[in-house]
């Protein structure tokens, strides 16, 4: 006799138990010689070990098909033990791209050439540099990797950070404690992880220091082990900050750096370490460089072309301020 209880800490139980626990009920006529009890969150399986772990995997595949969809029906339960389909769910030939489902049913997924290349990079390295103009998702990709990565238990923390550049020294002068005067320069963070995340989870896992969102400045003496670790905007760090981030990287951890060199808020462009830390790095086994670029923006089809139009602009005006050569 095996003894197991599931935890249903992704979704919303009744979202499995169905109205009147309908859905839950139907699944269990399938195991008559099993005892299960579901409570809350809590499914509590008494039976053959193979049961168990079978009924475990139908819960699964549950789970994953009404991250596709609005509900689940008692067809849909029906469709697992649907001896033509193997008990499998269905799936269409892009989902090779998919690399989380987030809330609501949302698939998220790499949807250009140089998404998909930052997740393969994924695989490959531990230290990734994503650099290209607003809009080509790559912060997006990156926390929707890290939330993969601490679902999966690939690692126990994950840590999101960007320079509060804008802040300076006038944090000071704004109301709040020191959350409420940082939240504004990480909302963005926020606004990703909202997606991916269901809030009462995600403020859990805030709570309990699995997340972590804080300015770059807070990096400085910590070793961060079996983190995923994201550096946001770090077109706005120095060389030297950037190399303060970068040897925090402790043990069964994967670093992200995420950052536009044309989007610079320091008072010299030229002390922007991104680009130069970057470089240096690249021929580093592990380390990774992908390079994004206006064919990857996938907000409103109006921002590549207001990319497009500021980069000409900018061109053209440093054309201008160039001496001619004679």
């Amino acid at each position: 006799m095996t003894e197991k209880t599931i935890l249903l800490e992704e979704i919303d139980p009744i979202d499995i138990y169905g109205v009147n626990n309908r859905l839950i009920n139907l699944l269990k006529s399938y195991f008559p010689k099993m005892s299960v009890v579901a409570r809350g969150s809590e499914i509590i399986l008494k039976g053959s070990a193979a049961d168990v772990k079978r009924f475990e995997s139908k819960i699964e595949l549950l789970t994953e098909m009404r991250m596709r969809k609005s509900r689940l029906t008692e067809d849909d339960v029906n469709s697992l033990f649907d001896p033509l389909g193997s008990g499998t769910v269905e799936t269409k030939e892009d989902d090779k791209d998919v690399i989380v489902f987030g809330n609501e049913g949302k698939i998220i997924r790499a949807r250009t050439k140089n998404q998909r290349r930052l997740v393969e990079s994924y695989y490959k390295n531990d230290l990734i540099f994503a650099i290209g103009p607003a809009g080509t998702g790559k912060t997006y990709t990156a926390i929707a990797l890290a939330v993969r990565a601490l679902k999966n238990k690939e690692v126990k923390r994950l840590i999101l950070t960007r320079p509060a550049v804008e802040a300076g020294e006038r944090l000071g002068f704004l109301p709040g404690d020191l959350r409420e005067k940082l939240d504004p320069y990480l909302q963005p963070l926020y606004d990703a992880l909202r997606d991916m995340i269901p809030a009462k989870k995600l403020e859990l896992l805030m709570e309990e220091g699995i997340i972590q969102i804080a300015p770059l400045a807070y990096m400085r003496g910590r070793t961060l082990e079996s983190a995923f670790v994201i550096l946001d905007e770090a077109q706005n760090t120095t060389f030297g900050q950037l190399k303060m981030f970068l040897t925090r990287m402790g043990g069964n951890s994967k670093f992200i750096v995420t950052g536009d060199a044309t989007q610079i808020d320091l008072p010299k462009r030229s002390d922007s370490g991104l680009l130069k830390g970057a470089d240096l790095l690249g021929k580093i086994k592990g380390v990774c460089r992908v390079d994004f670029t206006k064919e990857d923006i996938v907000r409103h089809k109006l921002v590549s072309k207001i990319v497009q139009a500021f980069d000409e602009h900018e061109e053209e005006s440093l054309n201008q301020s160039s001496p001619h050569l004679t």
